[in-house]
């Protein structure tokens, strides 16, 4: 008797999904969502929306003309950070400052030269002036750590050690300097795999919302129920053919970001892949206690899109938690999303493994399945 109705079960689970491929399959425009917005939000999250700087304006006066300080300024122009532009007078450059026509300046002193050749005790040491557009913060940040960068090393008495790493000397003190886990300093993997959490998160969700709320304004819905069919029957008839969609769509996004974006996850992408899908079948149940709870496909929009701005602005995708304000800090560990984020970015940035990261896939698959639940009862509440 018990296997007779599973397998009863089963058939209606299989006709369910069946009946969830068809009404995706009849409506193009959905499916072209669900396909181009991920791979479309991939690239420009990867390509436009970065932290990198590139091709800024320098300003450059050399008030000293000296063989250091022209190095310095041809070691500026080696690189895609800055574009040096060469001005008379420090007074040019400030005007240029002002004016908008540069976005950093660097200015050396006449005294330059003499300065460091005296370097001894109690002697003044060479100063180099570094100005930079403060109006972009974050933009700013990373062109004055770019700039100190290149500018100290050019400075420094180095010689590179066996395993490449620069050995900067001062005063007796020898200092290792090695970037670990992203050497080039690169921002794209960090926000490509950021963006996983984003879409993931976002898009489920809006799809999902609708779906109920649409079958039952066409009344299909109160059809369904009239069936024999249960209500984890009907969860399940949903979130399956969904989630095998938005699965393909992670493989998708996986593949155009290393070969589009040269952003490969460092640890396992098998591992990557499994988190990913079950955090898909987070955001459907979501997505599905949206639609279940909502009148119209308006307001189950209007849903989606209040529970978007938390997911941005605490998840840790564009601001860091570590520095939000304690008590932020403790909500934003309330969003499923923060967690993914977190996860993602492990195993993309740093290469961690199952062993370092069980404790934050624990949280997601708790988040998960108490998620899950709650749509299920939603939907038994609405039989």
């Amino acid at each position: 008797m018990r296997l007779s109705t599973l397998k009863t079960s089963a058939r209606r689970l299989r006709t369910l999904m069946l009946r969830e491929v068809r009404a995706t399959l009849r409506d193009p425009f959905t499916l072209f969502v669900m396909i181009t917005v991920p791979l479309g939000s991939l690239l420009a999250f990867g390509f436009i929306v970065s932290t990198e700087v590139h091709h800024i304006r320098l300003g450059v006066f050399d008030g000293s003309s000296s063989e250091l300080s022209r190095r310095l300024v041809a070691e500026l122009s080696a690189t895609d950070t800055f574009d040096p532009v060469i001005f008379r007078s420090r007074l040019e450059v400030e005007e240029a400052m002002i004016g908008g026509d540069v976005g950093a300046a660097v200015v050396f002193p006449a005294d330059f030269d003499r300065a460091r050749l005296r370097g001894g005790v109690g002697d003044e040491a060479a100063q180099i002036q570094v100005f930079y557009d403060g109006a972009e913060p974050v933009l700013a940040g990373n062109a004055e750590a770019s700039l100190r960068g290149i500018v100290e090393s050019a400075l420094a008495a180095t010689a590179p050690n066996a395993e490449g790493a620069a050995i900067v000397r001062s005063n007796g003190i020898h200092a290792t300097v090695r970037p670990v886990f992203n050497p080039t300093l690169d921002g794209r993997p960090y926000m490509v795999a950021g963006t996983f959490g984003f879409v993931l998160t976002f898009l489920t969700t809006l799809i999902t919302a609708i779906s109920i709320v649409n079958e039952r304004l066409t009344g299909t819905y109160d059809q369904l129920q009239l069936t024999p069919a249960t209500p984890l029957e009907i969860l399940l008839g949903k979130m399956v053919p969904l989630g095998a969609v938005f699965s393909f769509d992670l493989l998708l996004m996986m593949l155009v970001a290393g070969v589009f974006l040269g952003t490969w996850p460092e640890g396992s992408a098998l591992l990557f892949w499994l988190v990913a899908t079950f955090y898909v079948a987070t955001s459907l149940a979501l997505g599905l206690v949206f639609s279940a709870t909502s009148a119209t496909a308006a307001e189950a929009v209007q849903k989606t899109v209040l529970s978007s701005i938390p997911l941005i602005q605490l998840s840790g995708f564009i601001y860091p938690v570590r520095s939000m304000p304690t008590v932020v800090g403790w909500v934003s560990q309330l969003i499923p999303a923060t967690h993914f984020i977190e996860v993602s970015r492990a195993i993309y940035l740093r290469g961690e493994g199952i062993v370092d990261l069980w404790p934050e896939i624990l949280i997601i698959v708790a988040m998960g399945i108490g998620l899950i639940a709650m749509a299920l009862r939603t939907l038994e509440s609405r039989a």
